[in-house]
C-alpha cells in the first residue's frame, strides 16, 4: 500500500493518484518492475488486482505538502484501513506522510528505507523519496528498487535464512 502526504492539486481536480505532470509515481512504478507496464494515473483503481493499493494520509487537504494543515491529517483513518486490508508493507511516497505516521515533526530526522516496527501485528513499513516534481532535488529511485527487492522474497524471509 502507497500512502502519500494529499492529493496534488492536478490530482484533486482529475480525481486520479499522482497526475501531475511532474511526478515519477508512474513511472517509477514500472521501472522498478512492480507494474507490468507504465499505468496511467486514469488506471490507478487497476493496481488493485496487481496486490497494490493507494491512498493519502489527508482525504480533505490538497496541494503541495506544506499546504495541508496537520489536523487535516487522519492517522486513524489510515489504521482502519491498514486493518482492513492487511497489506504486506506500508510505503510512505514521501516524509511528510511518514512523519505524520511516526509522530516526528521534523522530517530530516527521518532516513529512507525499511523503518523499525512501528505497530504490533503491523506491516513493514517503507519511507520513499517523494515522487513529486516538487522533490526533484531529493530523488533517489535507489528505495524504491530496495522496496521491490524485498517484495519480491517469499513472505517470512529474514536475513537469518540467507
Amino acid at each position: 500500500m502507497f500512502v502519500g502526504t494529499a492529493a496534488g492539486k492536478r490530482s484533486a481536480e482529475l480525481g486520479h493518484y499522482y497526475a501531475g505532470r511532474g511526478n515519477r509515481f508512474w513511472r517509477t512504478l514500472h521501472e522498478v518492475r512492480l507494474t507490468p507496464r507504465r499505468f496511467k494515473p486514469a488506471e490507478f483503481s487497476d493496481l488493485l488486482a496487481l496486490g497494490i493499493g493507494l491512498t493519502d494520509m489527508s482525504k480533505l487537504g490538497a496541494g503541495m505538502d506544506r499546504q495541508i494543515a496537520r489536523h487535516e491529517f487522519n492517522r486513524d483513518r489510515l489504521v482502519e484501513t491498514i486493518r482492513g486490508y492487511r497489506p504486506r508493507a506500508i510505503a510512505f511516497n514521501g516524509k511528510k506522510a511518514a512523519s505524520v505516521w511516526l509522530g516526528r515533526k521534523r522530517t530530516e530526522a527521518i532516513s529512507y528505507g525499511r523503518q523499525p516496527p512501528t505497530l504490533p501485528d503491523f506491516p513493514d513499513v517503507f519511507v520513499l523519496p517523494s515522487t513529486s516534481g516538487a522533490a526533484r532535488s531529493s530523488w533517489s529511485i535507489a528505495p524504491w528498487h530496495a522496496l521491490a527487492v524485498w517484495l519480491d522474497r517469499p513472505q517470512g524471509f529474514t536475513s537469518a535464512n540467507r
